[in-house]
């Protein structure tokens, strides 16, 4: 019988800070008066800065399991931690005026924001079916909840209650598809899981291949990808701008972290199986989510689809995993799809940073129409935007030029004529969403202001938000000219999963 692993809490110490915290944060709100609100968002905040400094402190470091084997403390769970706390902080930053607009400037909504921080920094680091899911739940049940915070809203309440339904019916696979998968190997670990499936030892071959398809299609919907994901365009346009932010950032990358811990790290063996779902996945997603998006004229129901077809890009990344019996292009073809989801948060980030900006008291600015002649009431504002959208649909130097060409590049390097194809086909559906984004720039540039547009950019000094958008902005050039930290943390974090090649 094995020994049982130390406690080892020293690899856990930022996401104990941040319950601690969270604590804190509740009962302090509940005997602020409405006027100091202010604290409670610097307190979290500050928070947000602690716990992400800390995960930044501990990359590179010799990974070691945590918590009796539950976490495995690695470069890939804190890069991904980090950069997790980092969107958070970001959206925070973003949101504030806007949700003070709204009457939704309360402790509830940072609780929440912190709740679901708190389950990504445990699904990234999970090294156990079980910590994924309580990472999962924690998120989602969190997520779920902003999306219902405006309850004078109805538009918000129904897309809260699509969320919610349709997310626990893909909670409901994943935990179908692990408990089948412990019934074929006998175990929870996904380390264990690959060394049994590696040695041969499954009992019930039909059962793990059953118990994948399930995980896969639970995977899929978090990840927002077609056909699982009708849920996306409805909650992106009837969650409040600053809830839809939350959503299609820092959940993201908690939702790819468990997806090549889960496929790398423990189904390996069964590549050649759900190497083919990942195909389909990627040319479904991204034939319905830029074809649906040039049909749209609701800027968030349009960036909804563009999401879609965005998950489908970065999973061509994950479907060269087999070449010849080996994994050849397996760490290439990974960490060029970490690479690309880091630059599609990053532009996300900035696209409904904006969006929010122009939003006003009495006015959501969510109409590709209200960005009629942006360029002239706000050329700086129009810059930027012109940035995230020229990042977006992949054209040089933005830093989604630079990522999408990685993730080509390694389809092309296989060799294999089925990669080649897959490539082509990635590079003809991102000139169709080319369309949609310059569209999109024709508007601000071109267009005539609407009516009282004047009301809708906001006065007043830059501010912390201005700030974060102006460096968002130049981010995403240098990033673009400069990839070269961001490409060599995304290999060391999929090398932290052992793939050779």
């Amino acid at each position: 019988m094995n020994a049982p692993l130390p406690l080892n809490w020293l690899g856990v110490y930022p996401e104990i800070i941040l319950l601690v915290m969270i604590c804190v944060i509740l009962l302090n709100d509940l005997f602020l008066p409405q006027g100091k609100r202010h604290y409670t968002y610097w307190l979290s905040q500050a928070t947000v800065v602690v716990v992400g400094l800390m995960h930044l402190s501990m990359l590179g470091k010799d990974a070691y399991p945590a918590m009796q084997g539950l976490v495995q403390s690695d470069t890939l769970g804190h890069f991904m931690a980090f950069a997790g706390s980092a969107a958070t902080f970001v959206t925070l930053a973003y949101s504030r005026r806007y949700i003070a607009t709204r009457e939704m400037y309360t402790g509830e909504f940072y609780t929440l924001s912190l709740l679901s921080l708190l389950g990504v920094s445990v699904m990234v680091q999970a090294s156990h079916f079980l910590t994924i899911y309580v990472g999962l739940e924690l998120m989602s049940l969190s997520l779920y909840a902003m999306t219902a915070l405006r309850r004078d809203h109805a538009r918000s309440i129904e897309a809260a209650m699509k969320y919610f339904v349709l997310g626990a019916m893909a909670s409901g696979f994943l935990l179908y598809g692990m408990s089948m998968i412990y019934g074929a190997t006998g175990t929870l670990s996904i380390e264990q899981v690959f060394q049994t499936l590696q040695g041969g030892a499954v009992q019930h071959p039909g059962v793990m291949t059953l118990g994948l398809v399930f995980i896969v299609a639970g995977l899929a919907f978090k990840l927002g990808a077609a056909p699982f994901h009708m849920w996306v365009p409805d909650v992106y346009h009837g969650a409040p701008t600053s809830i839809t932010l939350m959503i299609a950032a820092a959940p993201k990358l908690a939702a790819f972290a468990v997806t090549v811990r889960l496929l790398l790290g423990g189904l390996m063996a069964y590549a050649e199986h759900w190497q083919q779902m990942m195909m389909v996945l990627a040319v479904l997603s991204m034939i319905i989510g830029n074809v649906a998006a040039i049909a749209q004229s609701n800027l968030k129901r349009m960036l909804a689809y563009s999401t879609i077809g965005q998950m489908g890009f970065m999973l061509l990344g994950l479907t060269p995993m087999v070449v010849g019996g080996g994994t050849q292009f397996a760490a290439a073809g990974a960490s060029s799809a970490l690479f690309y989801l880091v630059a599609y948060v990053m532009t996300t980030l900035g696209t409904f940073g904006l969006i929010l900006w122009l939003s006003g008291e009495s006015f959501e600015s969510e109409e590709i129409a209200d960005l009629s002649g942006l360029f002239k009431r706000s050329p700086a504002l129009g810059a930027v935007m012109i940035l995230f959208l020229l990042s977006l649909a992949g054209i040089p130097p933005t830093v989604g030029f630079y990522a999408k060409m990685s993730v080509l590049q390694v389809l092309v390097s296989t060799g294999n004529p089925l990669y080649v194809t897959l490539a082509v086909v990635g590079v003809l559906l991102s000139l169709v969403a080319a369309f949609y984004y310059l569209r999109v720039i024709k508007v601000m540039y071109f267009d005539a202001p609407p009516e009282g547009a004047a009301t809708v950019c906001p006065s007043g000094t830059l501010g912390l938000p201005g700030a974060l958008l102006a460096i968002n902005g130049v981010l995403v050039i240098a990033m673009g000219i400069f990839p070269g930290w961001l490409i060599g943390m995304s290999r060391s974090a999929i090398a932290a999963l052992g793939l050779a090649g």
